[in-house]
């Protein structure tokens, strides 16, 4: 089975990672957040082709757009989740 959109949601979940850490350190302005997830995704979707062999796409610009949405769905997540607790 091929299971490679795992990897990519992955990259979602590190990248999620990534900008709850700047937010706790509260040294990266929060408008820079979305940056990073989106820079920090494109870097680990050019590591995940490198390293993983059922990684969805086999070149260095699909990687780096995958990666990049990855990391930006990242930051969509999280206004998600505050949006939903907002309503609540």
């Amino acid at each position: 089975m091929d299971f490679g959109i795992a990897s990519v949601a992955g990259i979602t979940v590190l990248c999620y990672l990534t900008g709850m850490g700047c937010k706790a350190a509260k040294r990266v302005p929060d408008e820079v957040i979305p940056v990073v997830c989106g820079v920090a995704g494109a870097a680990l979707g050019v590591v995940g082709m490198y390293t993983m062999p059922d990684f969805p796409v086999h070149d260095v610009i699909n990687a780096l757009a995958v990666g990049t949405v990855s990391g930006l769905a990242a930051t969509g997540v999280n206004q998600a989740i505050k949006q939903i607790g907002n309503k609540a």
